[in-house]
């Protein structure tokens, strides 16, 4: 994807401030040779940009004075309540250096599989993302999961997932987890039926005769 920004010479909240009244958003770019630079961005246009899955995990060309460079979002700084981006960072991109970026996860086939088709198993998705280091050129926007051979009871783990050409898993010492689990539907217990021969109740008891006095 590609985003345009401009140069920002001001800095501070005040500054930050007047960007944000006027329909900007002020972000910096780090990283690389390269001093950290401040830039600005379109509002609308940014907002739009990040409902797009691709803006929060791929490698971004970011068009600034009249060169494109590469870049990766990695920080975003919303409003508590108000629709608003605050602020943005991004980090220049080397192509010979190895990124680690988590890359969210497509899962397709669950409908079809014995568990769910069968087994009326219910799947649950453990992870939704993976956290991966590979080259920029080599980053997915995503990596899909294929569910179509899921059986009953079953758990997928990421070792069962084939990952792109020249992508490795980064496990934090968590070598193998679960990425999908079937499990069987829940089943609401029906309540026990009345013993038999279970007494009546007793029919209420006739009001007591009034005695006259003598």
């Amino acid at each position: 994807m590609k985003f345009v920004a401009f140069e920002r010479a001001k800095q501070g909240t005040g500054a930050s401030r007047r960007l944000r009244i006027s329909g900007k958003t002020p972000g910096i770019v780090y990283g690389g040779e390269g001093q950290p630079q401040l830039i600005e961005l379109d509002h609308n246009a940014l907002w739009h940009a990040l409902k797009k899955e691709a803006f929060h995990a791929s490698v971004l060309e970011m068009e600034l004075g009249g060169s494109v460079s590469k870049v990766l979002l990695r920080d975003v700084q919303y409003h508590p309540f108000r629709q608003l981006v605050q602020h943005i960072d991004f980090q220049r991109v080397d192509a010979k250096t190895r990124l680690h970026m988590k890359v969210p996860l497509h899962f397709k086939g669950e409908e079809e599989s014995d568990a769910v088709k069968l087994d009326h198993n219910l799947v649950n998705h453990v992870l939704t993302e993976l956290e991966v280091s590979c080259l920029p050129s080599d980053l997915p926007e995503f990596i899909e999961v294929d569910l179509s051979t899921l059986k009953k009871n079953a758990t997928l783990h990421v070792n069962d997932i084939k990952l792109p050409k020249g992508v490795k898993f980064v496990s934090h010492g968590k070598t193998n987890p679960v990425v999908v689990s079937a499990v069987p539907p829940l089943v609401a217990e029906e309540p026990a039926p009345a013993a038999e021969g279970a007494a009546e109740a007793a029919p209420a008891a006739a009001p007591a005769k009034k005695t006259g006095k003598k």
